[in-house]
């Protein structure tokens, strides 16, 4: 009972919470490294693919059992922001030890493409759980972009929005979800007001909406007031919750996707993304709450950067899983396999674009918490 009165936070010391959040920052990337993983392996062993090695982690090895029925390797690895599984014959025939049929490399187009693909699947598979879990337990957030409230005197009202319209664009770009729309009002915006496309009625309206801009007094960042609040989803009975679990995937999904066409377009800067420091300070807030919300909060965390962690790595970029399957469908598209060493350097390439991307990700963080 006390738990659920106190905050986390007064039960801890500065130094203790600390610890106490990088142990749930490592836990959370644990479990989500450990689904994605698990996927590239079990479908390897379905298949008869050689297993050297399944880790949790990178770099340093502090942890490792070898299985007496296998001989694989079970690794745990010092940095916990990723892990791998390693095959013989990943790109080209690497092994003369191992039987032919065994290496990656000779097993049949569709199943390397499923080994490939298993671990995103399994990260989208726990996040469409948990946010089904999610919507049981605590009911459902917004999804679609219905307005149900418009504070009186706001940006909003003035502007002429009013409680059950349905936003449909925002500056030109369609609105599909309540999650894509925030990442577009993320956007860059020349002017001082958003253009509004809302359905009333069966009707289109275009609103312009100039938001109010705040200061925060502790950051000195400026925070955009639309005085808008998001109808709930309601959820009704088995079947709804379900269905919740897959419409929220597919909102949180389409949010990604427009942040990643952000990026291309220019509209969003590449330092309004986090690394491992913004991830910490995002599981840290939990700390912030009682201990039923915490919860809460971390259950939904869990899932979205599950999602996060399967829509990165399916993109086609060398030396993510997208980009491996990318060159499978070039490999099935000119009838024959790409040259091994070509496909190695741009996967080096992808590797080494993502570590510099990840060391300024990080510094950015740094910086803003400072």
């Amino acid at each position: 009972m006390l738990l659920n009165i106190l905050s986390i936070t007064s039960l801890l010391s500065s130094a203790g919470s600390m610890l106490l959040k990088i142990l749930l920052l490592i836990f959370i990337l644990g479990i989500i490294i450990l689904v994605h993983e698990f996927g590239h392996f079990i479908w390897a062993k379905t298949f008869k693919v050689h297993i050297y090695e399944f880790s949790i982690g990178m770099g340093p090895l502090l942890f490792s059992h070898k299985g007496k029925k296998d001989n694989i390797n079970y690794n745990i690895r010092a940095i916990p922001i990723g892990g791998f599984v390693s095959m013989a014959g990943e790109v080209y025939d690497d092994d003369d030890k191992i039987p032919k049929e065994k290496l990656m490399c000779n097993r049949p187009w569709y199943q390397r493409c499923i080994i490939l693909a298993a671990g995103v699947m399994n990260n989208f598979i726990m996040a469409i759980v948990l946010l089904i879990l999610y919507g049981a337990i605590w009911g459902g957030g917004a999804i679609e972009p219905n307005i149900e409230y418009v504070a009186p005197g706001s940006a909003a009202e003035m502007a002429g929005l009013q409680a059950d319209d349905t936003i449909v664009s925002i500056n030109g770009h369609k609105v599909s979800s309540w999650d894509k729309a925030q990442i577009i009002l993320q956007y860059k915006n020349d002017k001082d007001y958003y253009t509004f496309v809302v359905e009333r009625d069966s009707e289109e309206k275009t609103l312009k909406v100039t938001p109010k801009i705040i200061v925060d007094e502790e950051t000195g960042v400026e925070v955009k007031r639309f005085g808008i609040e998001i109808k709930e989803t309601n959820i009704n009975g088995f079947f709804g919750t379900i269905a919740y679990g897959f419409k929220k995937f597919a909102s949180i999904v389409s949010s990604m996707a427009a942040t990643i066409g952000g990026l291309f377009s220019g509209n969003i800067s590449v330092s309004a993304l986090s690394g491992p420091v913004g991830i910490y300070e995002v599981v840290g807030a939990s700390f912030a709450y009682t201990l039923g919300y915490a919860i809460q909060y971390l259950v939904y965390i869990l899932a979205f950067l599950s999602i996060n962690v399967g829509f990165i790595n399916i993109l086609p970029f060398p030396a993510f899983d997208g980009g491996h399957l990318f060159f499978l469908l070039i490999e099935k598209i000119k009838g024959s396999p790409v040259n091994a060493k070509f496909e190695n350097i741009c996967h080096l390439i992808g590797f080494a674009l993502i570590f510099l991307l990840m060391i300024y990700v990080t510094i950015n963080d740094i910086i803003k918490l400072s």
